[in-house]
């Protein structure tokens, strides 16, 4: 396997355990694990420890949504955007009986422990709500109105997440989809 490889495991393998217990409980054993990468390898790839895995598996994470975020754009009308990503925290939800969440929010909720991940946190939020605000201008809306509903689409759907998590249904996520969907329809 190459280094670039196994690094990269490394990092779906944080992500995977942040997403279910957080940053600050999860063991660098437990990341190890699901990356199946040998122990020494962790302060191979990341010689400051699990700080430094944390900050950068939340940027990787962070990364991915704004690539995913970016295809969807070039080919999805507003609410179809709404709905697709709806669906795919749904859908982790569910997959995962309720434990599974986004990572950013929790290096953003976990906040001075972890202090790069709450710095990629901060930053990947700031890129979905770039994309999404310069998508809701180009479809036609002031400048204030897209960055209005850049944010109100980001934070209502993590905090709906976190609302189905813990209540363990999909019901928060259904309705704030329904909700911002007839928010960003065509008038």
């Amino acid at each position: 396997m190459a280094d670039s490889d196994s690094r990269t495991l490394m990092l779906v393998g944080a992500i995977n355990a942040f997403r279910e217990h957080g940053i600050a409980t999860t063991s660098l054993t437990e990341i190890v694990e699901r990356s199946g990468a040998p122990r020494g390898s962790v302060y191979h790839y990341f010689p400051e420890g699990k700080g430094q895995l944390a900050g950068e598996a939340v940027a990787y994470f962070g990364r991915g949504v704004s690539a995913a975020i970016s295809s969807m754009i070039a080919q999805s009308s507003p609410p179809e955007i709404i709905d697709a990503v709806v669906t795919i925290f749904r859908n982790s939800l569910v997959e995962s009986d309720f434990t599974s969440s986004c990572p950013v929010a929790a290096a953003a909720v976990e906040g001075a422990s972890t202090p790069a991940a709450l710095t990629a946190a901060g930053e990947s939020f700031t890129s979905w709500e770039s994309l999404l605000t310069s998508f809701f201008w180009q479809q036609g809306q002031p400048s204030e109105t897209a960055a209005q509903w850049a944010t109100v689409v980001i934070a209502s759907i993590e905090g709906a997440t976190l609302m189905a998590k813990a209540q363990h249904t999909t019901a928060p996520l259904d309705r704030i989809g329904a909700h911002l969907k007839a928010l960003v329809s065509p008038s």
